[in-house]
């Protein structure tokens, strides 16, 4: 059965103010923006796997958190890029699966994350640029992408698979 359009819009705008407001709690520990990041919200970049509204609330939720960004309008359009093409391929590898784990879902916004956010703390942050500085920057966002995406994404994903929330009824 199909779910009603009302529903899938109260999904994506209950989405996207989780992800917004779990990036202001982020940034309120000093770990929202900048060269290195552990957002609380990227733990929810698994959901695309369970509800196509992910999609629109992931890029919304990218979209209001990033008006708090000191990268300004830079980072409310390549942030949201980044969120977008990883929601959308998460989407996509939604039935990959081994052992009944969405393995592969968090990697997207891991590498999207890491090269169009380190690309554009490395053109934007003072300091130094090129590759050798660049790569630290996309390291740094991987490696805080990869915490939150796995570390708290993957049991996110189990716990609100179990509960059925996103199925049909």
């Amino acid at each position: 059965m199909k779910k009603p359009k009302t529903l899938t819009i109260a999904y994506a705008a209950l989405i996207a103010a989780l992800y917004a407001a779990a990036t202001y709690i982020s940034a309120a520990a000093g770990l929202a923006y900048g060269p290195v990041q552990f957002r609380l919200s990227e733990a929810l970049t698994v959901l695309p796997v369970l509800t196509p509204a992910a999609v629109p609330g992931l890029i919304i939720g990218c979209i209001a958190a990033n008006i708090r960004s000191p990268y300004g309008i830079v980072d409310i359009v390549l942030g949201t890029l980044a969120t977008g093409f990883a929601a959308v391929s998460t989407r996509a590898l939604r039935h990959i699966r081994w052992r009944k784990i969405p393995w592969l879902a968090p990697l997207p916004p891991v590498v999207f994350n890491a090269l169009i956010v380190g690309a554009e703390i490395t053109l934007l942050a003072p300091g130094k640029a090129g590759i050798a500085a660049f790569a630290a920057n996309a390291a740094w966002i991987g490696l805080g992408e990869f915490v939150m995406c796995y570390a708290l994404g993957l049991p996110l994903h189990a716990a609100l698979d179990r509960t059925k929330l996103f199925t049909a009824r």
